[in-house]
């Protein structure tokens, strides 16, 4: 049984129904359903499309327990996804929308008909403490702005430099509680258990930073992979016409 919502998530919802599965995306930390307009626009024409503004992102609020644990984020999803009409669906899910996405997978098998993740987060526990302390202490500071938005800008090397602005300018928007909350729970999930549980197809794409020993497809080999070169992390806005193709090929294989 799915947990009543604590929030309720904003939905862009459009698209017909043709007896296609429907798709469901999913934005990054400190992004919104906005990044996704241009694969909306491009299914739209020929199936129902669906992208949620998780909870303290976009148009939703953030709870008053300011819970950002995977499993909440991913639970909230899938009753969202329930509570539009949709049974059966193709999970999209980028960076850390990307393991939420894992875990909706993993916890719901029987809603979700595929796995797509968009150069997804890594298994942050494998990061080491004396590595990842003094970053988490400067969030918890009053260097909160430059310390975020230099790491914002470390992760987005090699994106297209108006997507750059868009998303520095998305980052000052998002609540500060929220990314703190959000990175502070990537930090304690383990995202191999989600990995092994879910059945059903499953492709991750990565980009050339996204290729070390903390990554999705390093510590689960299995996993299919497709790697999309001369792009930075936020693969959808920086190569649309690209990321679609992919898009495309995985509805097919699914269906």
């Amino acid at each position: 049984m799915l947990p009543v919502m604590e929030v309720n998530l904003h939905v862009d919802d459009g698209g017909v129904e043709q007896g296609q599965l429907p798709v469901v995306f999913l934005h990054s930390l400190a992004g919104h359903s906005g990044h996704w307009q241009t694969q909306l626009a491009h299914l739209r024409p020929s199936r129902r499309t669906i992208a949620m503004d998780w909870r303290g992102h976009g148009r939703s609020r953030a709870a008053d327990n300011a819970d950002f644990t995977i499993s909440t984020l991913a639970a909230e999803v899938a009753a969202t996804a329930t509570a539009v009409g949709l049974e059966r669906y193709v999970l999209v899910g980028h960076s850390l929308g990307a393991i939420v996405a894992l875990e909706v997978a993993a916890q719901y098998p029987t809603q979700v008909a595929g796995l797509l993740l968009v150069d997804p987060s890594g298994d942050f526990r494998q990061v080491p403490e004396e590595m990842i302390a003094p970053f988490f202490a400067g969030l918890a500071s009053e260097t909160y702005a430059p310390v975020i938005e230099g790491y914002w800008q470390s992760v987005m090397v090699g994106d297209d430099t108006a997507v750059q602005s868009q998303l520095l300018a998305d980052l000052r928007q998002t609540p500060r509680e929220t990314v703190v909350g959000a990175l502070l729970a990537l930090r304690q999930y383990d995202p191999l258990p989600a990995l092994q549980t879910y059945p059903g197809p499953m492709q991750t794409i990565i980009t050339p930073a996204n290729d070390d020993p903390t990554s999705l497809h390093q510590i689960y080999p299995v996993l299919p992979v497709v790697r999309m070169e001369n792009v930075g992390h936020w693969v959808q806005l920086d190569n649309s016409q690209g990321f679609n193709k992919i898009l495309d090929r995985f509805l097919l294989e699914v269906e």
